[in-house]
């Protein structure tokens, strides 16, 4: 499946915008383990690598990394740069549904 034919899913959809040499990117990981078992199927969560995937990261204007946007129906539904805790990132995808 390609990008824009997960973010126009019916549930929403966190993409985390991040970089491999990124430190807080890598401490915005074991979050999104941690949320992906709380929420099952209720959501999807997607990595995009801004360094691998410049043209998407451009489309976004994302300037900063981790950069996290929750998407429905290719929608923009909440978009924050920085690191969120999971049950944090859970109430905002829970509000989204």
């Amino acid at each position: 499946m390609k990008f824009y034919e997960i973010i126009n899913q019916d549930k929403p959809v966190l993409v985390d915008f991040f970089a491999e040499w990124c430190g807080p990117c890598k401490m915005q990981s074991p979050a999104l383990h941690e949320l992906k078992e709380r929420i099952g199927d209720m959501a999807s969560i997607l990595k995009i690598d801004v360094d691998k995937n410049p043209q998407v990261a451009g489309q976004y204007q994302v300037r900063s990394v981790p950069t996290l946007i929750i998407f429905k129906k290719g929608e923009i539904k909440w978009r924050e740069s920085g690191v969120f805790p999971a049950n944090e990132l859970e109430r905002l995808i829970k509000e989204n549904l």
